[in-house]
């Protein structure tokens, strides 16, 4: 016996080193798109893409208020050419010409290529004058100097044409030089980040270098003291969403071990004891994260989150232990006696967490892991460990005054059964009655992001008048060549319903396909036509023909320069753009266009499907509802099977209708109140208060399991009451406080099963007590 207790403590130590080594090597995130499904559709599958590092998640729009505009503009200014050498940003931009030089000096190369106005008829002799005569125009305008200095080499106004095409996309409005809100009050700056949208940690570096950049201008800016630099975008959320879930799930875990710990130590009074009785729960919540982390290859951190439950469920088996012991009884008596309710119990939360082990959502997948894994390891450690460790002769010893209180509760608890049958059939009218209205399976119910912050994201993209989030086309192939011919073919189409006020504005990259490239260089005249046919242009205009001396030189260049690709435009903001919108996956190509004001979606599906271009118009909000829906009723259809496996297991374990009916409806009964409760008070129904309502059942049927047990003494029945009563009250604890949580995963599930654990226990009591006595 001796040699059995030191093989188990051994063996013990020997797993939870083992977890804890696997841990130390484990990679913790925070992706939301974890919650997004494991098989998704080829539409969603885009989606998750541009979630994770599509045109917009490696955006952060900067903002900075708090001071003069004067004061503002020279911030902006200052920040942006220190960021300008920062490694973890690819690119920023506040509307100031000096850090486009590098895009100047590509389109000045590249004109002829890149310009869509390059036709024959643009280099005949009324082709030119026309050109020119704008030239004349812009000579009166803030566009002078630029005119001047571009004038000599380019008399077609090739690069006028493309810098009024950029500047026509949507930007900020200007003051000092520099981009501003509209409202004067906010100089705006936009970074691109070097690191993907879902790499977070490249993300954090990149937000830590904004804000290094914005405290180190405003120290030698005293009028900015008062300044104030604020961010936002994909990144910015998913690094503060991190933030938070990691502080929710070291407050939250902290809290719930010092609530568990008091109540343990109140009730069995000895430090050693409440050791022992987190032995388990510690067990359980290292061989959870390792499993999760040998399984998944990273940790979200939602699920250390989760981890604040197995306090509150994983120490029940302790309780259950500790309490049920009888006196001059031996531990290992106790658990022979009631192992086989303790382990039916078990198995019911297995199958409950099963069906989120089955989910299609990865993160749910990883917390129902956790959980069973927890929960074996923690009630393995209570069998085989703990008698081990029990010093000689302990049994709790319970206030008299208390356990008589209770049971005389417990004894008249059945008197309530109509008024549950009442109470459950109102729930059920009223279930019935909101139906339509029941399910929230929007994206917005799983994101932990605040209101002001989201209120903030807002107001920041429309001063910057950056893409929707929402909508963006989708054009596919087999080659780039092939995806860029597409884009150049439903170009016109969208400026068509930007004219007609359907599309307020798109965004396109500037490669054009080798094909139109070809095309170009092909409308462009010899340097001997290109001579005459300027000299004819010139007649009546105040210009002298030398001034134009290198036209016909950078003409004749233009017809012999190599085409360009996405390497020639690669170190330049146009570079950076292309990448994010022109991408390569699985050996095919996509070009992602973001569309902006989108008024009329069909009108705009409908008139691109009639070019007979093949195309998917991502709609994120409709998509990601789509999506929230089949899974809500995949989730719907797993919580019945799990039920069900539920259901069978106890048939197979009681061998009684009658006792698994008296099992169930307690179950049921919770349920219903629960969810006429979550209804009652106003939460919208998702996806995870479903999966919390099969853990209610899962966590339920312990109670209900104990109070069917047959016990073989009145004592026995006491201790076994008690110690569902600190059991239940462990519980609550853990979930409890989930619903504190800004994860609206973890608060949805908390809330539920917090709820949901006090109903089971009292409902088992009105249910069950008196059925056999």
């Amino acid at each position: 016996m001796k040699l059995r207790r030191h093989v188990a403590v051994i063996v013990w130590l020997l797993f939870v080193a083992a977890c804890a080594l696997v841990i130390g090597h484990s990679r913790f995130t925070a992706d939301m798109s974890a919650f997004m499904p494991r098989d998704p559709t080829p539409t969603q599958k885009i989606m998750v893409e541009q979630l994770r590092d599509g045109v917009v998640s490696r955006l952060i729009l900067v903002g900075v208020e708090g001071a003069p505009p004067g004061a503002l503009a020279e911030l902006s200014k200052r920040m942006a050419a220190q960021l300008r050498g920062a490694p973890d940003l690819a690119g920023i931009n506040n509307g100031e010409r000096a850090g486009l030089e590098k895009d100047f000096q590509l389109l000045w190369r590249n004109r002829y290529l890149l310009s869509d106005a390059v036709t024959p008829q643009r280099f005949t002799p009324a082709g030119l004058k026309e050109s020119l005569s704008g030239y004349l125009e812009l000579l009166s305008t803030p566009m002078s100097g630029m005119a001047q200095r571009v004038l000599p080499g380019d008399p077609s106004g090739e690069l006028i044409h493309l810098l009024e095409q950029l500047q026509g996309e949507a930007h900020p409005a200007m003051q000092d030089g520099v981009w501003f809100s509209r409202d004067g009050l906010r100089a705006m700056l936009l970074a691109y980040t070097a690191g993907a949208g879902n790499d977070i940690d490249a993300q954090e570096r990149a937000m830590h270098a904004i804000r290094d950049a914005f405290e180190g201008a405003r120290k030698t800016l005293p009028e900015a003291a008062q300044a104030q630099v604020r961010m936002t975008g994909p990144g910015v959320f998913s690094v503060e969403s991190r933030a938070s879930i990691r502080n929710d799930a070291w407050r939250l875990s902290l809290i719930a071990t010092l609530l568990v710990a008091s109540m343990l130590l109140l009730l069995y009074r000895s430090p050693r004891v409440l050791a022992l009785g987190l032995f388990p729960v510690a067990s359980g919540a290292l061989a959870g994260v390792a499993a999760v982390s040998l399984d998944f290859g990273s940790v979200h951190g939602i699920t250390l989150g989760f981890g604040v439950t197995l306090i509150g469920e994983g120490v029940d088996y302790a309780i259950y232990l500790f309490t049920q012991i009888g006196h001059d009884e031996a531990p290992r008596d106790t658990l022979r006696r009631i192992w086989p309710t303790l382990r039916l119990g078990v198995l019911t939360s297995i199958c409950g967490f099963s069906a989120m082990l089955i989910s299609g959502f990865t993160g749910l997948a990883q917390l129902g892991l956790f959980s069973i894994a927890g929960l074996v390891v923690a009630v393995s450690t209570t069998r085989w460990v703990l008698p081990h460790l029990l010093p000689q002769g302990f049994s709790v010893h319970a206030s008299t005054r208390f356990s008589s209180a209770l049971m005389a509760l417990v004894r008249r608890a059945p008197r309530a059964r109509m008024l549950l049958f009442v109470l459950v059939a109102a729930a059920l009218a009223l279930l019935a009655w909101k139906r339509d209205a029941l399910w929230n399976d929007s994206l917005s119910s799983m994101s932990p992001v605040p209101k002001e912050a989201l209120a903030l994201d807002e107001q920041l993209r429309r001063d910057m008048g950056a893409p929707d989030v929402r909508y963006m086309l989708v054009l596919s192939g087999s080659d780039q060549e092939s995806v860029l011919q597409q884009g150049e073919a439903v170009a016109p189409i969208m400026r068509t319903l930007v004219a007609q006020g359907l599309l307020a504005g798109f965004d396109v990259p500037l490669l054009p396909s080798r094909t139109v490239q070809q095309a170009r260089q092909a409308a462009l005249p010899d340097a001997a036509a290109a001579r005459s046919h300027l000299a004819q242009a010139l007649q009546g205009l105040p210009f002298r023909s030398s001034t134009f001396a290198p036209f016909a030189q950078e003409i004749a260049a233009a017809k012999r320069q190599p085409l360009l690709d996405r390497a020639a435009l690669q170190g330049s903001s146009l570079g950076l753009k292309l990448d994010t919108m022109l991408v390569q996956r699985e050996g095919k190509w996509s070009l992602m266009l973001p569309l902006r004001g989108v008024k009329d979606a069909q009108a705009l599906e409908r008139d691109i499907r009639a070019s007979g271009n093949a195309f998917v118009l991502l709609d994120m909000k409709r998509e990601s509802e789509q999506m929230f829906r089949d899974y809500r009723h995949e989730a719907a259809k797993n919580a019945l099977f799990g039920a069900l496996a539920i259901v069978v297991l106890l048939f197979a374990s009681l061998r009684s209708v009658r006792r698994v009916l008296d099992v169930c409806l307690p179950l049921g009964a919770a349920v219903v109140a629960v969810t006429a409760w979550l209804v009652l008070t106003e939460h919208a129904l998702s996806i995870f208060h479903l999966i919390g309502l099969l853990l209610v059942v899962a966590v339920g049927s312990n109670y209900a399991l104990f109070f069917d047990h047959r016990c073989a003494s009145p004592q026995d029945r006491e201790r076994t009451v008690t110690s569902l009563l600190f059991a239940n009250a462990s519980t609550v604890l853990g979930f409890g406080l989930l619903s504190f949580s800004q994860s609206p995963v973890l608060n949805a599930i908390g809330s539920t099963v917090a709820c949901g654990a006090v109903l089971s226990l009292v409902f088992s009591a009105i249910l069950i007590v008196g059925r056999d006595e």
